[in-house]
C-alpha cells in the first residue's frame, strides 16, 4: 500500500509525453492526462504536496468502497490527485448523459452515478463545483456514451450537476463483470 511522502515528484516527461509522478525506490507512476489537457506548470517539476497528500488520502478512502483491488484503487487515487491539481478547466459535455432529476452539490471524494442512453456508470468527484464537476469513471468495464465514443476507467469528464446521482452502494456490484453458472 502507498504511503505519500514529501519526496515523491510531479514531472512532465517528454519521451513519452506524459506527466509521471516518481514514487522512488525507482517506481514511477503515469499519469492517464493528455498533455493537451494539462496546465502550464504541469511541464515544471512540481513536489507533491500536503495538500496531494490529503487528497490521495481521501480518495483513496472513497475508493475503498468500490468493488475493485486496491492497487486499482490506489491508481484511481492518484490519477484523480492528478487531475485535480494539473487538468485545465474544461467546459461540461453533460449531453452524453441523461437528466436525473437530482441538482445538489457534490464534493470531493463522492462516488456519482451517470446514465447514458446505453448504460449507467460509476464515478469519483474530483473536483466539485458550483453547477458542474470534474468526474473520474471507476467501473472496469467500459461506458458507452455514443455509438462511437465510450469511457474507459480513469478517464475525465465535466458535467452539470443535474445529470450526476449520488450512487447507492447497494448497486455497485456493475463495476464488476459477472458469468452465469449453472
Amino acid at each position: 500500500m502507498l504511503k505519500p511522502s514529501d519526496k515523491w515528484t510531479w514531472f512532465y516527461d517528454n519521451t513519452s509525453s506524459c506527466l509521471m509522478l516518481d514514487l522512488g525506490d525507482e517506481l514511477l507512476f503515469r499519469a492517464n492526462l493528455a498533455s493537451r489537457w494539462l496546465v502550464d506548470y504541469a511541464f515544471q517539476n512540481n513536489q507533491f504536496t500536503v495538500d496531494d497528500a490529503s487528497a490521495f488520502q481521501s480518495y483513496r478512502e472513497r475508493l475503498s468502497e468500490l468493488p475493485i483491488t486496491p492497487y486499482r484503487q490506489e491508481e484511481l487515487a492518484l490519477y484523480c490527485v492528478a487531475a485535480k491539481r494539473f487538468h485545465k478547466p474544461v467546459q461540461p459535455k453533460s449531453w452524453f448523459f441523461e437528466a436525473q432529476g437530482y441538482d445538489a452539490p457534490h464534493q470531493d471524494g463522492d462516488v456519482v452515478i451517470l446514465k447514458s442512453a446505453y448504460q449507467a456508470g460509476h464515478f469519483i468527484v474530483v473536483e466539485a463545483g458550483e453547477s458542474a464537476s470534474l468526474l473520474c469513471y471507476v467501473d472496469i468495464e467500459p461506458m458507452t456514451l455514443t455509438d462511437s465514443k465510450s469511457m474507459k476507467f480513469g478517464d475525465f469528464i465535466k458535467v452539470m450537476h443535474d445529470r450526476i446521482a449520488p450512487a447507492n452502494f447497494g448497486s455497485l456490484d456493475l463495476c464488476l463483470p459477472m458469468a452465469m453458472v449453472g
